[in-house]
């Protein structure tokens, strides 16, 4: 691979709660050595939550980077310390933002949010003959949950009333998937 570029060499410059910082010593494709910063990160999942009626299941949440209200599917963190899956992520998250339990489950694709600095692999699931319980959102999460047909939530995409990029990307796959 021509275009490739090799570590030579990595220290983490930041440790924090849910990511690492990383500054690595590559060498590029001309041998010529560059530094690369990198945001390592577990990982995540997110999930289009699609009722019988084609309505699906939002949530809408205060983000702190950008000091607003988001309409966002359900979505979070895989926790690796537990050798969690993406897929009993994308379960455990729906059933504790929501309350829904998953009937049936498919992988829908990977997204990546920034791939020039942040390894993050957030894994999307469309989610189908849901049932209903309880909600259980972690002590520090504070969440509204509405639900919108899917056609109205594609328009809010098109029309960038949804800014989210994970939420975006499910929502127009799902749309295509169903043929809506």
């Amino acid at each position: 691979m021509p275009n490739t570029e090799t570590k030579i060499s990595g220290e983490y410059s930041y440790k924090a709660h849910i990511f690492d910082l990383e500054i690595d010593k590559v060498k590029l494709p001309d041998g010529k050595e560059a530094f690369r910063d990198v945001i390592r990160h577990p990982g995540a999942c997110c999930v289009v939550p699609l009722t019988d009626d084609n309505e699906v299941i939002c949530v809408k949440q205060f983000r702190y980077p950008f000091l607003t209200e988001t309409l966002e599917i359900p979505a979070g963190k895989l926790d690796k310390r537990d050798g969690e899956t993406p897929l009993s992520c994308a379960e455990r998250e729906l059933k504790e933002e929501t309350g829904a339990l998953v009937g049936r489950i498919e992988f829908i694709g990977e997204y990546w949010s920034s791939p020039a600095i942040l390894d993050e692999r957030i894994y999307m699931y469309l989610a189908r003959d849901l049932s209903f319980g309880e909600m259980s959102p972690d002590e520090d999460e504070f969440i509204d949950v509405v639900k919108l047909p899917l056609k109205k939530l594609v328009d809010m995409v098109m029309n960038g009333e949804i800014t989210d990029g994970k939420t975006q990307t499910a929502l127009l796959k799902t749309a295509l998937i169903i043929g809506n």
